[in-house]
């Protein structure tokens, strides 16, 4: 196409002026900024394949936090009461100059219903069988949070539906409270609501655990597709509750990116979602991506600094498909674990670790190695650099 030269009029100074302060103007308002974050790999630790503890199985770590008072670690295990009951752990994690020296594992403790039992597998009950993914602890309460994806099972003579749940429960296990679901968290029969396994993952507390976030791992249905190897607008909802009420107060959309890499054979299983989110204050949030796709053992793992400042309350949105966001959640690639040029497994939780003696923080990794010899249940550090 043929360039053409265009002569303009030099504008007044007053013209300047007013052009200077629209831009200004615009500039502060257009886009929040985000304080540019970094993370500094430290190392790594693997806890060794089937690792007994107290009669049961250590893996399918899914979720972890930190209490740094009492310097312990909680981590959840996502097995279905399938080898042992359903379960969390509590740890204690020793780091050196290198990373990370070694772990103890220091109590482990089973998950109870509401009538006090624990939770039975699928050959017992399938509609009570849990799927544990996020722990979260809160210091104010000196109790726990965990998610539970639910299930949507339309296989066989009867369908299993099983609605998500977010539970209190004390640091022994036994239940609390249960926080009360939007309609759009509920199981259905036809597309419409979660997916499944595509739930909530993500779990994180702010602003002193008087607020909370949540988080799904893959789009609802009428929200639109699950994320393809394109850009395809797979889009997911963070949902903010205030603890004290339990009400899910807002709720905001964020755009995946597409899955990392093309699966062999074409058009096999492939996924990418969000396994866990960390709040850094009532609007940012961390937030993990990770990708798989069949034929490639490795995942990629992609962490974000998204920032809900600006984005729309979708609260009364039914369809992100129909009624796409105007202002969704901001998002800033600060660490795509490809690039470390180590083996990176099904990485699932994240939390905040102890602080340096630089004085800078830390972040701690669980990967869940989904009771698989092939697969890596592993610990990953790094120091975080703001």
């Amino acid at each position: 196409m043929p360039r053409h030269t265009f002569v303009l009029p030099m504008p007044s100074p007053a013209s300047l002026v007013a052009l200077l302060l629209l831009f200004l103007a615009t500039a502060c308002t257009s886009q929040p900024h985000m304080s540019r974050m970094s993370l500094q790999y430290l190392g790594n630790y693997e806890i060794s394949f089937n690792k007994q503890f107290k009669g049961t199985t250590i893996g399918g770590l899914s979720g972890i936090d930190y209490d740094p008072k009492n310097d312990r670690y909680f981590l959840i295990s996502d097995d279905r009461s399938a080898i042992n009951h359903a379960r969390f752990y509590t740890a204690k994690i020793y780091l050196n100059q290198k990373g990370i020296d070694s772990v103890q594992f220091t109590g482990v403790y089973t998950l109870k219903q509401s009538n006090g039992l624990r939770f039975p597998n699928t050959k017992e009950n399938p509609a009570k069988t849990p799927d544990p993914e996020a722990i979260r602890f809160n210091a104010a309460t000196e109790q726990l949070m965990w998610t539970n994806e639910g299930e949507r099972n339309l296989k066989g003579k009867t369908a299993v539906l099983t609605d998500p749940a977010i539970t209190i429960m004390d640091l022994a296990g036994n239940y609390v409270a249960e926080f009360p679901l939007p309609p759009n968290l509920l199981m259905q029969q036809g597309d419409n609501g979660p997916r499944q396994n595509g739930t909530l993952e993500g779990l994180t507390f702010s602003n002193g655990a008087k607020q909370m976030f949540v988080s799904l791992e893959e789009p609802l249905y009428e929200d639109g597709p699950r994320a393809d190897i394109h850009e395809n607008n797979a889009w997911i909802r963070i949902f903010r509750y205030e603890v004290a009420t339990r009400k899910n107060v807002a709720q905001y959309a964020y755009k995946l990116d597409p899955v990392a890499y093309p699966p062999v054979p074409e058009k096999s299983f492939m996924v990418n979602g969000i396994p866990d989110i960390l709040a850094i204050d009532s609007a940012k949030l961390l937030l993990m991506e990770r990708s798989f796709s069949t034929g490639r053992l490795q995942c990629t793992v992609k962490v974000f600094l998204t920032d809900l400042s600006h984005a729309d309350n979708i609260l009364s949105v039914t369809s992100l498909l129909n009624n796409p966001p105007a202002h969704p959640a901001t998002k800033e690639l600060i660490l795509n674990m490809d690039d470390l040029g180590i083996y990176i497994d099904n990485v699932e939780g994240v939390t905040f670790g102890p602080t340096l003696p630089n004085g800078h923080r830390t972040l701690v990794f669980v990967a869940d190695n989904n009771f698989n010899a092939f697969e890596k249940s592993q610990l990953l550090l790094f120091e975080v650099i703001e």
